[in-house]
C-alpha cells in the first residue's frame, strides 16, 4: 500500500495564477511528486509551470484561446489535421470544444507513446476519450464544480435573447462532461458542497464522490507585514466580467459605501474591454475609485493584499474559492458571500453575506471598517486556519488514498 505510483495527470487549460483548475495542477503534481510518487503532467497551453521534479510533456494545440493572439484564424496546414478541423469548426460556431478535442489528443499521443501508468487522472475535461482510456487502466477524474451552474447563471444574466443562445452554444460541452462523468466509477470534488451540487445537476451517485479540499499555497501567499495596510482600501481578486464571480454586485456595494467613506476598490487584473464592467463603472461614475492592477507577479499580488484593508470575495458560486484561502494566508480580514462551497472554506474567520446581494456586501464592508479590533480578530482566524485546514500536503495524501482504492476497484 507504501509502494510509488507511477501517476498521469491530465489538464487541458491549465494557467498556474489564475483559475482554480491551473493552481490545483501545478501545486498537486508538486506534492504527489513530493510523496515519492512518478507523476508526468500531460497538459495543453499555457505552461503550467510546474516543479522540476515532474515530468511535464505539452501537447500542441491549435491554443485559440491565448489571449496574444485570440480567436485566431488557422492556417490550411494546420487545418488538415482532423482534432483541429473540429475544434476550428466548433468554435467558428461559438462552441467551447478544447475539452473534446484535448481528450482526442491524449488519447492519440498515448496510443502512439504506448505509455502507461497505475492510475490516469483527468482535470475536468471529461471527454470521450477518458472513458475509451478507462478500458485501459484505471481512470479517476476532478470535477471542481457543476459546470451547469456557471451556464443558469450566464443564461439568466443575458440581455437578449441572441445572448442567451449564445451562453447556451458556449456551454453545449456540458452534454458530453455529463455523459462521461456518469460513466466513470471514481471522481475526486474539491468540498461537500460541490460532490452534492454535480451529483444532482450530473444525476450520479453520491457514493462515487471522494471529497478532498484543495490546499493553499503558503509559500507564495503570506503576510507582509512590514507594509502598512491603507484602511480605505479594499481588495477583490476577480476582474472578470462573468456574472458568476460576482463582481457587478461589489461595485454597486462600493458605490453606496462612497457616500460615506472614501474608499478605494483595487481589482487584480483587467476588465473586458467595452465589457460589462467598464460600462457599470461608468455609469455609476465611480471610475476615480476604481484600479484595475492588470496582470502583475506573485510578489506585488502579495504586497496589494499587504497594503488592503479587506479582502472581498463577492462571487455567486465556488466549488471551492481559493481567493478566500489566499487572502487568509496573507492575513487580511475577509468578507465573502455565502455562494456554493465558500462557507466550508471561510470557517468562522469570515463575514458571511448572501450572494448576489450588493446591500450585504454594503453593510459589511463599514461594519468592518469602522472595527479595527473586529478586523485583526479574523486576520488572525483567517491566517490559522488556513495553515491547519489547507495544506497541499492534506491533499496529496487523500489523493492517493483516492487512486489506490480506485486502482482496487479496478482490478
Amino acid at each position: 500500500m507504501n509502494s510509488s505510483l507511477k501517476i498521469g495527470l491530465i489538464s487541458y487549460r491549465s494557467n498556474p495564477h489564475c483559475g482554480g483548475q491551473g493552481v490545483y495542477i501545478r501545486h498537486l503534481s508538486q506534492a504527489l511528486s513530493d510523496l515519492g510518487h512518478d507523476v508526468e503532467v500531460i497538459a495543453g497551453p499555457p505552461d503550467p509551470m510546474i516543479n522540476n521534479k515532474v515530468r511535464l510533456t505539452m501537447l500542441e494545440t491549435l491554443d485559440l484561446y491565448n489571449p496574444e493572439d485570440l480567436f485566431r484564424t488557422p492556417g490550411l496546414n494546420e487545418l488538415k489535421n482532423p482534432i483541429n478541423l473540429i475544434e476550428w469548426l466548433d468554435i467558428s460556431t461559438l462552441g467551447f470544444p478544447e475539452p473534446l478535442t484535448f481528450g482526442m489528443r491524449v488519447k492519440q499521443h498515448l496510443n502512439k507513446t504506448k505509455k502507461e501508468y497505475d492510475i490516469i487522472h483527468d482535470n475536468q475535461s471529461l471527454s470521450y476519450s477518458i472513458l475509451s482510456l478507462a478500458r485501459r487502466m484505471p481512470v479517476i477524474a476532478t470535477i471542481h464544480h457543476p459546470m451547469t451552474v456557471d451556464r443558469r447563471i450566464a443564461v439568466q444574466s443575458a440581455k437578449s435573447f441572441l445572448k442567451k443562445v449564445k451562453a447556451l452554444r458556449w456551454y453545449s460541452f456540458i452534454t458530453v462532461q455529463k455523459y462521461v462523468a456518469q460513466r466513470l466509477s471514481s471522481i475526486i470534488t474539491v468540498s461537500k458542497t460541490s460532490k452534492k451540487d454535480i451529483a444532482k445537476e450530473f444525476n450520479i451517485p453520491e457514493s462515487r464522490f471522494s471529497t478532498i479540499p484543495i490546499g493553499i499555497d503558503t509559500t507564495n501567499f503570506y503576510p507582509m507585514e512590514t507594509i502598512k495596510r491603507d484602511p480605505n482600501r479594499i481588495i477583490v481578486t476577480n476582474s472578470a466580467d462573468t456574472p458568476l464571480k460576482g463582481l457587478y454586485h461589489l461595485l454597486y456595494a462600493v458605490k453606496n459605501v462612497l457616500k460615506t467613506r472614501r474608499v478605494k476598490l483595487i481589482v487584480i487584473g483587467s476588465p473586458k474591454k467595452k465589457g460589462g464592467i467598464e460600462k457599470l463603472i461608468k455609469k455609476l461614475d465611480i471610475g476615480r475609485y476604481i484600479e484595475f492592477t492588470g496582470r502583475i507577479g506573485q510578489e506585488q499580488f502579495v504586497r496589494e493584499y499587504a497594503k488592503a484593508s479587506i479582502a472581498v470575495i463577492p462571487s455567486l458560486y465556488e466549488g471551492f474559492g481559493l481567493p478566500v484561502g489566499e487572502a487568509m494566508a496573507c492575513k487580511i480580514p475577509v468578507i465573502c458571500t455565502t455562494g456554493g462551497a465558500l462557507p466550508e472554506v471561510a470557517g468562522d474567520a469570515t463575514i458571511l453575506v448572501p450572494p448576489g446581494n450588493a446591500k450585504a456586501l454594503e453593510k459589511g464592508i463599514l461594519e468592518l471598517m469602522d472595527d479595527p479590533s473586529k478586523q485583526e480578530e479574523l486576520a488572525k482566524k483567517g491566517y490559522n486556519r488556513v495553515q491547519k485546514e489547507f495544506t497541499w500536503e492534506k491533499t496529496a495524501v487523500r489523493t492517493v488514498q483516492a487512486y489506490r482504492e480506485s486502482i482496487n476497484a479496478y482490478h
